[in-house]
């Protein structure tokens, strides 16, 4: 090896920050010598509120091991943890999103404010795994995604079942079509083991985008959470992240655009979450790569086939998408179509890591010449009523219906869409308006967009409605025709906040459009006569994010920074250039 470069985290023995830190390290029993060593932040967000970071204090301690073994110093530090099926009980679920960009802050503060040189990063739950890549794009210190694996899921009357049947089937027992007890059946039953959902939710979407970007070593996304292989992988993480260290390979050298454009393939060609997008740009955003992945969603949709049916969209299950390759296989068979060229963590290329791949199961994970489906799995729409975009998920099965036109019946709050959908308020060719669900109006996209969905579901109306909404959904929802993340968002007077009960609303899945049927004249009216509702949520983190969140917009050039928008309350805003900083949910969403 070359003479070892300086690094950042060193300072000339004995001046004041060297002291002061040998001094607290000593207490630590962290030898004196240590201090001349690559220091290497372990990001865990372990939690015991869920059962996607139970199990991270056991990865950790293999990845500091492995460090240490590799000639480097672990420090473990501790992010936020959200979790939907948990923290997102708290107002109406606006912790989420928000609680993803609170991630990203506090490794800033942990690894910049320490001057680390590196970082291994413990991916699990759907928010802390884009806070994390957020955070590696922002600080572009050597860094590491190590995928903390899937739970097992379970049987119930001798059905599979796991958490999306569970969160399904509570949304169905408000409807009448389910019983109380057999959702308390399936809740006890429903996972096995630690891990994020077992479905191709946010989280196995994320986990996947992470090797695909070239942020996580190949073969390591999806896998079995507290399987040998797990550990294998994160063992090799520690090794691999000190050698990078020394190499000085940094995350912007592995995000370029060719590396956006083979994630946003391997989304497409397995239908995943539609929140994949907006992380994506977020990452995109703090990479400052000028990268559109909205754009990209948009132009490569149409040509990107689906290439595996996963639960949701499909019937196989994430295990047998693991044996057949998983993240590994997909790309070996989308190459024709990937940016080869790309590098990754293991500093070669992604032609590099996939020349010698073969895919175990040609039926689990197809050829492009043998798609399973015809049409693409994620559709970016655009129209009157998404002048700035929105998406949908029709899944892998040919709709018979692509094009629906039906009048409006526009609700507030999903307390509200499921109360009318409880009392059968709501009728048959009916287009369901669910607004205020956006990432500003939410804020940060709570609202339960994703509970009305599954409410639609439970009446026995997913054929006979369709629905539009500025919120976002879960990754496990793929049900009816729903559009969401309608930009620009109803509380910031965007087109879907003037839509009116009875409007003649149309979704056109082929023509890739959304659009109010009213006369340009009544829109006009309607919009000089409206005033924004009532922001929520007026103290602590939500404050913060509410005054600084601003809307998604198309992304920056490479150099270019976000506006800033002036706050609802100027008498209250951060100090300068905290928006960009504290906050980057303003810079992510105006993307």
């Amino acid at each position: 090896m070359t003479e070892p470069r300086k690094l950042r985290s060193n300072f000339p023995r004995g001046s004041y920050l060297w002291a002061v830190r040998n001094a607290q390290w000593q207490a630590m029993g962290i030898p004196e010598e240590d201090c001349e060593k690559p220091k290497i932040a372990v990001v865990n967000s372990s939690s015991e509120l869920a059962a996607c970071y139970s199990h991270l204090d056991q990865v950790a301690k293999v990845v500091k091991e492995a460090i240490r073994a590799a000639g480097g110093v672990p420090f473990e530090i501790r992010t936020a943890a959200p979790s939907d099926f948990v923290t997102g009980a708290g107002a109406r679920g606006a912790y989420m999103l928000a609680a993803r960009d609170l991630v990203t802050n506090d490794i800033e503060v942990a690894v910049e404010g320490a001057q680390l040189d590196g970082m291994v990063c413990l991916t699990s739950c759907d928010k802390t795994v884009p806070g994390q890549l957020m955070a590696a794009a922002r600080l572009n210190v050597p860094t590491i995604m190590v995928p903390c694996g899937y739970q097992a899921s379970g049987e119930y009357k001798g059905q599979h079942v796991d958490i999306e049947e569970v969160f399904i089937h509570s949304m169905h027992a408000m409807l009448g079509s389910t019983s109380t007890e057999d959702v308390v059946g399936m809740s006890r039953c429903a996972i096995r083991t630690p891990g994020v959902c077992s479905g191709l939710g946010t989280a196995n979407t994320m986990h996947v985008v992470c090797e695909a970007l070239g942020m996580a070593l190949p073969g390591s996304a999806p896998v079995a959470a507290l399987s040998d292989k797990m550990f294998t992988d994160a063992k090799a993480a520690g090794a691999r992240i000190v050698q990078m260290v020394w190499d000085d390979l940094k995350p912007r050298d592995i995000l370029s655009p060719g590396a956006f454009t083979n994630a946003v393939r391997a989304v497409l060609s397995i239908g995943g979450s539609l929140n994949a997008v907006k992380h994506l740009q977020a990452v995109a955003t703090e990479a400052e790569n000028g990268v559109d992945v909205y754009g990209l969603f948009e132009t490569l949709g149409p040509k990107t086939p689906v290439l595996s049916g996963l639960r949701p969209i499909g019937e196989h299950l994430i295990e047998e998408f693991e044996s057949a390759g998983g993240c590994r296989g997909l790309m070996r068979q989308l190459l024709p179509l990937l940016d080869p060229g790309a590098r990754t963590v293991t500093g070669g290329t992604v032609w590099e890591n996939l020349r010698d791949v073969q895919v175990g199961n040609p039926e689990v994970i197809r050829s492009i010449d043998r798609p399973v489906a015809p049409r693409p799995a994620i559709v970016l729409l655009r129209g009157n009523l998404a002048p700035e975009g929105a998406l949908t998920k029709p899944g892998i099965v040919e709709r018979k219906v692509r094009r629906f036109t039906g009048p409006a019946v526009c609700f507030d709050t999903s307390d509200a869409a499921v109360k009318a959908l409880r009392e059968k308020a709501i009728a048959p060719g009916s287009v369901i308006v669910m607004r205020g669900a956006g990432a500003c109006g939410g804020p940060a996209m709570g609202g339960g967009a994703s509970r009305v969905v599954f409410a639609i579901d439970g009446a026995g109306m997913g054929d006979q409605v369709a629905m539009l909404t500025d919120g976002h959904l879960s990754g496990l929802v793929c049900k009816g025709l729903v559009v969401a993340e309608v930009a620009p968002e109803a509380a910031l007077g965007g087109p879907l906040a003037l839509v009116h009960d009875g409007d003649t609303v149309t979704v056109d899945l082929d023509a890739r459009r959304v659009d109010l049927e009213v006369d340009e004249a009544v829109i006009a009216q309607r919009r000089s006569e409206w005033q924004q509702p009532k922001p929520m949520f007026d103290r602590g983190w939500l404050q913060i994010y509410r005054r600084n969140v601003g809307p998604r917009r198309k992304a920056p050039s490479s150099h270019a920074r976000p506006s800033n928008d002036r706050p609802e309350d100027p008498s209250q805003d951060a100090e300068p250039g905290a928006h960009r900083r504290a906050h980057p949910a303003v810079r992510h969403l105006r993307t």
